[in-house]
């Protein structure tokens, strides 16, 4: 192979301006100018022959080629971080953007309190934290690591670290049941009003079990279907309907007489909360920094 001097000009630029997003936020995370960021750009689509990005006044976009580049350098990256790490005993200090995806409420509940601690800890770590409840593509939206609570993951591609456990409660207000009647058996739910998180692959279908092991899944009415776990909560105790949210998402809303969990004599199912990432092969110090963490501080499967 002939010696290239400039093979590798660029590309921390290319990978950091995809990663942020935009010109202007590559260059706040890499310490240069908007306008280096630019020429850096410019010169290496000048190179390669192809362009790379799609740019507007208020846009950025990978072109397809650009795709495939960006998918390769950012291998390239994390392979030259994990040949340090071999050499220098995992001494890297974490460092860069972590792009991490959690669940609105799981975000709040378990995230919030603990993430300045994380901070102090790894001050060259910068967070770009996006609380969501919808699906969320890791690869082709740049995520570094995902928080998912479910019972069945089906992202196989993905490694799975569970850290906790926590059971899906089915709840509702106690004006609810005064006007509608509660139910004493999970069947009887088809004839009540339900609020569902379309979130889930079947959102309408709920598993109970019962305290000798059987399993009953009943097809509920969704009287609002939301992909919002907030919004579920707030109609529940509006009085809406009856809907079913994992422990996490619940405050002090049972203590306070504001819902009342229903079916005690059935087991509430589980639910796991995970961390998702591709690979153990190539993981980045940042990213083995957070994990470490999540799990010391909220881990239950360590």
């Amino acid at each position: 192979m002939a010696f290239n001097p400039h093979l590798l000009d660029g590309m921390l630029i290319f990978v950091e301006v995809v990663n942020s997003g935009s010109f202007t936020k590559a260059a706040e995370n890499s310490g240069h100018s908007t306008s280096y960021i630019s020429k850096e750009i410019n010169k290496l689509e000048e190179r390669l022959g192809v362009r790379l990005l799609h740019r507007t006044t208020r846009s950025l976009s990978l072109t397809p080629e650009g795709d495939v580049y960006f998918q390769q350098c950012q291998q390239l990256i994390l392979d030259a971080e994990q040949a340090e790490q071999a050499i220098t005993g995992g001494l890297v200090e974490p460092r860069g953007l972590l792009r991490i995806s959690c669940p609105i409420n799981l975000g709040v509940s378990k995230i919030r309190p603990i993430l300045a601690k994380y901070m102090e800890k790894y001050p060259e770590v910068k967070l770009e934290l996006d609380l969501n409840d919808r699906r969320v593509d890791m690869v082709a939206e740049g995520f570094d690591l995902l928080i998912r609570a479910s019972s069945v993951m089906d992202d196989s591609s993905l490694i799975c670290r569970p850290i906790f456990h926590s059971e899906a409660v089915t709840l509702a207000s106690p004006a609810y049941l005064s006007q509608h009647g509660t139910p004493q058996h999970p069947s009887e739910l088809v004839d009540h009003d339900c609020i569902c998180y379309s979130n889930l692959k079947t959102p309408n279908q709920w598993l109970f079990h019962d305290k000798q092991g059987g399993e009953l899944c009943v097809e509920v009415d969704s009287k609002v279907l939301t992909n919002s776990s907030e919004m579920e909560l707030a109609l529940c105790i509006a009085g809406k309907g009856i809907t079913r949210l994992p422990r996490f998402n619940l405050r002090n809303e049972i203590n306070e007489g504001l819902l009342v969990p229903l079916f005690p004599d059935f087991n509430n199912p589980s639910i796991v909360v995970y961390m998702m990432y591709p690979s153990r092969k190539h993981m980045s110090s940042k990213v083995r920094s957070f994990i470490d963490f999540i799990l010391d501080e909220l881990g239950e499967y360590k």
